[in-house]
């Protein structure tokens, strides 16, 4: 074995030409790609003692696949070694816009047809969060899902959450219909009388906007609870 062949491979142009990941993306298209050399991509370089591949799977690793970079922290990309600003914004940006690539073809738009179906886009995401955090599915006629938007970050309470708020965005896209979903950062998705009665406001108000309330889910680690299955807050 040659002294090449032992010398570990730091740069990308170390690699061979049929190797380097621009090079497969342009000849293999991108769907032949592992998601760290997809982030290499976007990398474009390493740093010392890693090339950008080795880079893009310690950041995988480090925050927990793709959902956990699209849910973390600005600053905290930014302080990963070899990362700073401009490289965090493009993985945050090529993140969003797949996202919002699945949500703007119509025909690949998820479509919800149960409690679970609801839990399944965000449980693993939300799960996770430190805080409470509340979105709002944004449904079409059809019950294809135009947005998930976050509307608020806190405790979730009637005294604190704005109901009108959280139908802007389905005023916006003229929705049919909306799903609610929080999380509880404990855990358990057992639902609070603050949930249930945070509940009963937006249907209450849905009713007056003619916009349909289908559920409201609360995530917790590994279980969710549709609060329209348990009959609270929904009459």
């Amino acid at each position: 074995m040659t002294e090449t062949a032992l010398r570990p491979i730091y740069r990308i142009t170390d690699l061979a030409a049929d190797e380097r990941p621009r090079e497969r993306l342009a000849h293999l298209g991108p769907q032949a790609l592992s998601t760290a050399e997809l982030l290499a991509i976007l990398l474009r370089v390493g740093v010392r003692g890693e090339n950008a591949v080795q880079v893009g799977q310690r950041l995988l690793s480090a925050f927990g696949g793709l959902a956990g970079l699209h849910r973390a922290p600005f600053e905290e990309l930014c302080n990963q070694h070899g990362i700073g600003e401009a490289k965090a914004a493009q993985v945050k940006a090529a993140i969003e816009l797949g996202r919002r690539l699945a949500l703007e073809a119509p025909e690949e738009r998820p479509t919800i047809n149960s409690p679970a179906d609801a839990a399944a886009l965000v449980s693993y995401e939300m799960s996770g969060l430190e805080q409470e955090h509340l979105r709002v599915f944004v449904l079409d006629a059809r019950n294809h899902v135009l947005d998930i938007v976050e509307v608020y970050k806190g405790a979730v309470n009637s005294a604190q959450v704005h109901v009108g708020e959280l139908f802007k965005p389905a005023i916006r896209r003229n929705a049919s219909a909306i799903i609610v979903a929080h999380n509880h950062p404990s855990g358990d998705p057992t639902p609070s009388p603050d949930d249930v009665a945070v509940t009963r406001a937006i249907v209450q108000a849905g009713k007056l906007l003619s916009i349909d309330v289908l559920d409201h889910v609360v995530i917790g680690q590994g279980r969710w609870v549709s609060l329209k299955e348990r009959g609270l807050g929904f009459v």
